[in-house]
């Protein structure tokens, strides 16, 4: 069973328990790496969390939740191997799982709705990469990152 690490911060705690349900209905395993209240923490610590995890190949892939999704993304992107990418429609999550091989989606709980984001989820998690000419593509960015 495919391993998908969550994260928040305190913003979006809720949003996070109540969307670890529902990825393990679509028959994931789900770990977090916090937070577990709703106190106030910096974003950034599980935006890092989850994105070692992904980068170790301790999970799958990575749902993260902040208030508008930003800053843990931004976070989670600075971990060698990241590609997060932050959505708020499905479309978006479509394109960025068969185009750029996204490996973290974050969503914002201020912006975006339950239902909206179960969608966002789902279409996320059950697209594949498509490989081919987007390979390359992948392949710069990654040569990219090893040379900083």
């Amino acid at each position: 069973m495919e391993i998908i690490a969550v994260g928040s911060d305190h913003a979006a705690f809720g949003f996070k328990e109540e969307l670890k349900g529902y990825i393990e209905s679509q028959g994931y395993e789900v770990k977090d790496y916090g937070t577990c209240s709703s106190d106030r923490v910096d974003y950034c610590d599980f935006g890092f969390a989850v994105g070692e995890a992904v980068a170790k190949a301790e999970c799958a892939r990575g749902i993260i939740f902040c208030g508008t999704g930003v800053g843990i993304s931004i976070s989670a992107n600075k971990v060698k191997g990241i590609r997060a990418v932050v959505c708020s429609e499905p479309y978006t999550a479509r394109l960025s799982r068969e185009h750029n091989n996204t490996n973290i989606l974050s969503l914002g709980a201020r912006v975006i709705g339950i239902e909206l984001a179960k969608m966002i989820i789902e279409v996320w998690l059950k697209t594949p990469f498509e490989g081919g000419r987007h390979q390359g593509r992948i392949d710069k960015i990654s040569a990219y990152e090893q040379e900083g």
